[in-house]
């Protein structure tokens, strides 16, 4: 869904069935965090990642082991597989023949006549190449002239190696340039955008922990979003991967491009307050966690102004004293205790997917 937001139309590329592109709607991914030579550990992993909404995984591939787990991951898993290739045009190719859908590229580190084998590979098997271009690892003739991993140097590093590709006969091509600087990301992204249509990949490395991550993530993808720019996006945490997807849908259904799971809204709280909202809203975001139906929920801390600024969202409760209202629309729908909170809430919203459902 998209809402006052005119996306840049590039040409789609599908990836294990997924389309990438041309008009699809944006598409959230992620990166394990396991040794991918662990087969049941990252299988593990991406079905919780699958669970949260991730619709396209990545996994390292640093040795041959982890190439050849591929095939077994594969199988165990229901969304589109990636593998993540550094220096080895070897472990490109293993990881092509033992069924990833994609290959993420870094240019930097790899000489145009070993991406010249893993074009040959990827375009015999159908899978699609992200030119993944990496202000820390641009190549050395480029970084030299800019003297600095510029946004002109992360254009000019995609640019060339685009057309690398394409003198090959190869198109089904992603692309992201990242860089853990905000304002370098977005010139890039915009840059690039301009030059070609190909579906962009949109990142920001390095991003942090969490509440850095989500800062500079919201702030860079979400201008580059506003401009229609992105086909897919990814929130990179330091840590636990299952922390990106709920930023990354948050951003999306922030811009209104993509409604997908509860819009939890809740006040600030002040000295009206006389709940515990803080632990009321984390419960009702634990329990509604994994739902992709969307609606929005508002938990109030007042029962006087709650409701009415609360009134768009789709259902909601207004807390007081030992009591409250549960509203839909703005409008008092019972007079609950607070034990009764949680409890009705999630009958009413149970409820409301069960009627869109039927």
């Amino acid at each position: 869904m998209n809402v006052g937001i005119k996306r840049k139309e590039t040409r789609p590329v599908n990836l294990g069935g997924v389309q990438i592109g041309g008009g699809a709607p944006v598409v959230v991914q992620s990166m394990t965090c396991t040794d991918t030579r662990d087969v049941k550990s990252t299988v593990k992993q991406i079905k919780k990642l699958e669970d949260a909404g991730c619709e396209v995984v990545r996994v390292a591939v640093a040795s041959r082991d982890a190439a050849s787990a591929l095939k077994n991951i594969k199988k165990k898993i229901k969304i589109p597989l990636i593998a993540d290739i550094h220096f080895s045009d070897r472990l490109a190719i293993d990881a092509i023949e033992a069924g990833a859908d994609g290959i993420r590229i870094n240019p930097g580190n790899l000489p145009p006549e070993k991406i010249k084998k893993i074009t040959k590979a990827a375009k015999s098997n159908n899978v699609v190449i992200r030119i993944g271009i990496n202000s820390g690892s641009l190549e050395k003739d480029i970084l030299m002239k800019y003297g600095k991993p510029s946004a002109e140097a992360l254009v000019e590093s995609a640019t060339k190696n685009i057309s690398l590709l394409e003198d090959l006969g190869f198109t089904a091509i992603k692309v992201s340039l990242k860089s853990s600087d905000v304002i370098t990301t977005i010139k890039a992204y915009q840059m690039i955008s301009r030059k070609m249509d190909y579906p962009l990949h949109l990142g920001l490395t390095e991003a942090g922990s969490v509440i850095n991550a989500a800062i500079k993530s919201s702030i860079s993808l979400g201008i580059l979003l506003c401009d229609g720019i992105g086909d897919t996006i990814r929130v990179s945490v330091t840590g636990d991967p299952l922390l990106e997807l709920p930023i990354a849908y948050g951003i999306l259904r922030a811009l209104n491009i993509r409604r997908v799971g509860p819009d939890i809204i809740s006040c600030p709280t002040c000295g009206r307050c006389e709940v515990d909202l803080l632990k009321l809203s984390k419960e009702v975001e634990r329990k509604l966690s994994g739902i992709r139906d969307y609606f929005k929920v508002a938990i109030m801390g007042c029962v006087v102004n709650g409701p009415g600024e609360a009134a768009e969202a789709d259902i909601g409760i207004a807390g007081g004293k030992g009591m409250g209202f549960l509203f839909k629309k703005g409008k008092r729908i019972k007079k609950i205790r607070e034990d009764e909170f949680i409890p009705a809430l999630l009958d009413e919203i149970h409820l409301m997917i069960e009627n869109k459902e039927k």
